[in-house]
């Protein structure tokens, strides 16, 4: 169930082959002057090793493609039952009809072949909530040009900058759902540490790149991961904010495969928690009937 699997070549091959006949819409994630971006493309082309694809422009307001030859790229597209994700590089830059060859022209990306891709159930990426007998604390920083890459494990000490403490709501292996107080209220286990601040002195806004960090299980070790901010709502209370997160990155690197896995596992043991304890209470209210 909560694995990801690694296609055949000759599979890989013929699951290409039908994006590009159907045109399906697929997502490539990059770096770009230090910090992620995303991308709506289109697959084209698959000849001599080579696939080309097209920017997919829904408005005049998307930014132009920023990338450069030999840099790295990740690729993900949903298709029948899963996600499929593959990490590969930039071989070519080649312009359309009347184009230039600039790199941010909005012209055809020459990528080589994937030599694996792999493939996520689409439950996986169905949010979970997180068990009620865990507190799980994240924090929230902006991302740091110096420490961008998604296989960076060192802690926000290492990266000098301000950071809020929030709490996790939900997750996905796409997506997660923070709940930051107004106010951090420091308890006495934690280290009195200057650079925790308030998450509205941050100022977090939709469409911003940030990063996270947080320990799934007690027993566990943390998870690093970069996001980028869908919205920013006041919850019901007025006591916090509530912050719709997408996480990104994960598709571009052999690390980046290796962080996903983990959060299909801890998309996989919340909900089999939340189905223990749902049993659990169902049987406590039979027994009361009793």
């Amino acid at each position: 169930m909560n694995e990801m699997v690694t296609l055949r070549e000759e599979q890989s091959e013929k699951v290409l082959q039908t994006v590009i006949n159907e045109k399906t819409p697929a997502i490539m994630s990059y770096s770009s002057r230090g910090k992620w971006h995303v991308a709506k493309v289109v697959i084209v082309d698959l000849t001599d090793g080579n696939l080309k694809i097209d920017s997919l422009h829904s408005n005049k307001k998307q930014y132009p493609i920023n990338i450069q030859v030999d840099q790295p790229v990740g690729i993900s597209f949903k298709h029948n039952y899963g996600k499929f994700v593959f990490d590969t590089i930039v071989k070519n830059l080649e312009p359309s009809f009347g184009q230039s060859t600039e790199c941010n022209s909005g012209g055809t990306i020459v990528l080589a072949c994937p030599e694996t891709i792999k493939v996520v159930e689409r439950r996986s990426y169905y949010r979970v909530e997180v068990p009620e007998s865990l507190k799980v604390k994240v924090l929230l920083w902006h991302r740091s040009a110096k420490y961008d890459s998604i296989s960076d494990t060192n802690s926000r000490q290492e990266q000098n900058c301000e950071y809020c403490q929030g709490k996790l709501m939900d997750i996905s292996a796409g997506g997660a759902q923070i709940f930051a107080p107004l106010k951090n209220e420091k308890s006495e286990s934690e280290p009195n540490d200057s650079t925790i601040t308030n998450v509205e002195d941050l100022n977090f806004k939709k469409g911003q790149f940030i990063g996270l960090r947080f320990t799934p299980m007690p027993y566990e070790t943390p998870i690093t991961l970069s996001a980028q901010i869908r919205n920013v709502l006041p919850t019901e209370d007025g006591k916090g904010l509530s912050i719709g997160l997408q996480i990104v990155g994960l598709e571009a690197s052999p690390e980046g495969h290796q962080v996903l896995s983990r959060l299909i596992g801890v998309v996989g043991k919340y909900y089999k928690l939340n189905q223990n304890g749902a049993k659990q209470t169902k049987d406590e209210k039979v027994a009361n009937l009793v």
